[in-house]
């Protein structure tokens, strides 16, 4: 697909609305609530940050990039995910700092990529981060580079090929040494891309097969 007649479609897609938490229902481990629940909950007891889900024409298709953490203690060590973080005090928004970011972490310039919206947010109760997903495109192939402590790898994905994709299950160990049954979950690069990532990965694909 041609990028600007993509860039025409995603626009016209995002402006009927977010799919929203009905989306994100096929991509939530067991027993975990819906976000606008489990925010609640948390008693604003929570930290704020942003991810950039940027996309960019690549030879005859339009990519989308992901990136696996390095391994570390952390909570999320080791997984894939969107480039982002947390919000900083000298952040002016949120989309402030999806940007700057995305321009620490891959090398992306903070300035680049049309900012098509907002999509809709999503809590992580293991981590207590509320994150908040920007689409952004950008109508030229980019040359990323990765910063070597935040970013093991640098994961593009056809966009096209992901709207046709179905979530599929299995079992995780996670960080705190508990054992997950069916979990779900997109393999992309042949990476299992659960949890937070999988849930805003649900909502995108039902704004892409609105046209894809």
């Amino acid at each position: 697909m041609e990028s600007d007649v993509f860039l025409s479609q995603l626009r016209a897609s995002y402006s009927e609305g977010l799919p929203g938490e009905k989306a994100h229902l096929k991509a939530l481990p067991v027993n975990r609530p819906l976000s606008s629940e489990a925010k609640i909950q948390a008693k604003n007891e929570y930290r704020t940050s942003a991810v950039s889900i940027l996309l960019h024409p690549s030879q005859n298709s339009i990519e989308c990039v992901l990136i696996q953490r390095p391994d570390y203690q952390g909570t999320h060590g080791g997984q894939v995910s969107f480039p982002g973080g947390k919000m900083e005090e000298f952040d002016k928004d949120l989309i402030d700092t999806a940007r700057r970011e995305c321009h620490e972490e891959i090398g992306f310039p903070a300035q680049k990529g049309e900012l098509i919206g907002a999509m809709t947010e999503v809590y992580i109760p293991v981590s207590k981060f509320v994150v908040q997903p920007y689409l952004f495109f950008e109508n030229s192939t980019p040359e990323f580079t990765p910063d070597a402590r935040e970013v093991k790898e640098i994961l593009p994905f056809d966009v096209i090929q992901f709207a046709n994709q179905e979530i599929e299950y299995t079992s995780i160990t996670a960080k705190s040494g508990i054992r997950l049954k069916d979990v779900p979950f997109y393999n992309i690069n042949d990476r299992i891309v659960w949890g937070a990532t999988a849930i805003m990965l649900a909502e995108f694909q039902e704004i892409l097969r609105r046209f894809c």
